[in-house]
Order: structure tokens, then C-alpha cells, then sequence
């Protein structure tokens, strides 16, 4: 129940937002996905900073918590299996 009341308030908090920057929701389409952009950016904060409050560098604590991943997903092809890789090479 928690995550429910907890999503009910952040969406409170992204109307108060988007009421103060004048966007009427829903958002245009490119406003939407910067704003979605903005919250998976801010889901890192944290990890990212704890990892570098611990010593590890910026560059080793992005992957380390792998911000890059949750942010902009994998890439085409990324979980290609070995075999499938070398009969791709062998044609």
C-alpha cells in the first residue's frame, strides 16, 4: 500500500510542477518524455552519489550502480548469445 500512497503524492508533487511552469497536463509529447527522462535521472541521484561519498570515482560509480542501463535501457543486440553472434559471423 505504501508505493500507492507514495506514487499518489509524487504525481500531487509533478502537477504542483507542472501548474508552476505553466504545462497543462497531459504534457505535449516532448515536455512528457523529458519529464520521464528527468525521473529516472533523478532515480540515480542517490546510488550515484552514495558511491561517490564512498570514494569511487564519477565514471566507476555510473557503472557501478548502473545508471546507464535503468536510464536508456539496452542497446539492439546486447544480449546477443555467443551462438547467435558466430553464425551471424559465419554467414
Amino acid at each position: 500500500m505504501k508505493p500507492y500512497i507514495f506514487s499518489l503524492l509524487a504525481g500531487i508533487l509533478v502537477g504542483v510542477v507542472y501548474y508552476a511552469i505553466g504545462v497543462q497536463s497531459p504534457a505535449p509529447p516532448t515536455i512528457a518524455l523529458l519529464g520521464l527522462l528527468g525521473m529516472l535521472a533523478g532515480e540515480q541521484i542517490l546510488p550515484l552519489a552514495r558511491r561517490m561519498l564512498a570514494g569511487i570515482k564519477p565514471g566507476a560509480a555510473w557503472r557501478e550502480a548502473k545508471c546507464g542501463q535503468h536510464m536508456f535501457g539496452s542497446l539492439p543486440g546486447a544480449h546477443v548469445s555467443d551462438a547467435t553472434a558466430k553464425n551471424r559471423q559465419s554467414s
